[in-house]
């Protein structure tokens, strides 16, 4: 019965009411929210939530519906509906560095994360690129792979958050052979997944057409596949990203591998905005998160759609019975 840890993230965004609808759950294992309860007691008034916040004390029982367990982390400053104050940056960061620690520490089968804006953070004066960078430097691991999905497609990221004309140069043998090692493992231990069927993006246009759009397919990335292929791994070479996302080819497998941020993920997005969440791979416990960002504007406004959070928590679930 240990609990699942939910971060409400940047306290002027929707975080905390994306977290408030969790109680209109009943989970087998306690669902515990860190922010500060009188946030949410703040933000439920203002979105005419009639919600019972009960403060987290390490009790092995569920939440009946209409109540919420709450870990109460304080906020360093007065919130503002839609105005960001890198005085909370230490707020938020304490959020994820509790988030972390329980997990890590066996106090917690892991944790779902609301979105956090870093701009606010860095703006502060701490160097922060994202969740994914905090729990992986947090957890001590080498690479930890990036991965968005929705009820039918998964897409794993070779490259994460780098500038276009960096990627070429980050997609070498060695990452490559970390990436998919990592992707493989986990869809079999996490996912259940025997024999996982991966589907692999080349980097050019056309998989850089034998040559004529760049050598990055021959030199490395297929040299790297070819290794797997002959362990009997069921892993395509790399394909023209254009056409791989199609029916036909989607229709068998259980991961598709791009080779950047902007390959990927906007075809994922654009089959399921709203229902997609990511997860991080590699790390030593379970981390899930929602598909979208702050979206200062509606915070507090009752418009902000809750559901990839709850896809974060159930999968996060899923998770953690296997």
């Amino acid at each position: 019965m240990l609990p699942l840890y939910v971060t409400s993230g940047e306290p002027a965004g929707i975080g905390p009411d994306i977290c408030l609808s969790l109680a209109e759950r009943v989970d087998e294992r306690p669902i515990v929210v860190l922010a500060d309860i009188n946030l949410l007691k703040q933000r439920a008034d203002i979105l005419n939530k009639t919600i019972e916040l009960i403060e987290y004390k390490q009790q092995a029982v569920t939440s009946l519906q209409g109540q919420l367990y709450v870990e109460h982390v304080a906020l360093k400053t007065e919130v503002v509906l839609g105005k960001l104050n890198s005085e909370n940056s230490a707020y938020v960061l304490e959020q994820l560095r509790r988030s972390a620690d329980y997990a890590m520490q066996g106090k917690s089968v892991g944790v779902a994360t609301a979105p956090v804006q870093k701009s606010i953070i860095n703006d502060a004066g701490i160097h922060f690129s994202g969740h994914t960078e905090y729990y992986q430097e947090f957890a001590g691991v080498e690479r930890v792979v990036m991965m968005l999905a929705t009820k039918t497609l998964r897409v794993a990221l070779a490259t994460t958050h780098l500038a276009l004309r960096d990627v070429p140069d980050a997609i070498t043998q060695e990452r490559l052979h970390q990436v998919i090692d990592i992707l493989i493992h986990d869809l079999k231990t996490k996912f259940k997944i025997a024999q996982p069927h991966i589907l692999v993006c080349g980097l050019n246009p056309h998989a850089g057409e034998d040559g004529y759009l760049g050598r990055e397919e021959i030199e490395v990335i297929n040299p790297v596949l070819e290794t797997y292929r002959a362990q009997g791994i069921d892993m395509s070479l790399s394909l023209p990203a254009d056409t791989l996302f199609t029916p036909e080819h989607l229709k068998n497998a259980d991961a598709v591998l791009a080779m950047y941020h902007d390959q990927g993920l906007p075809v994922l997005k654009s089959q399921g905005f709203g229902e997609a969440i990511n997860i991080t791979l590699g790390l030593p416990f379970i981390r899930t998160s929602v598909d979208h960002g702050t979206a200062l504007s509606l915070a507090g406004t009752g418009l902000a759609k809750s559901s990839s959070l709850h896809v974060a928590v159930d999968l996060a679930l899923d998770l953690a019975r296997n």
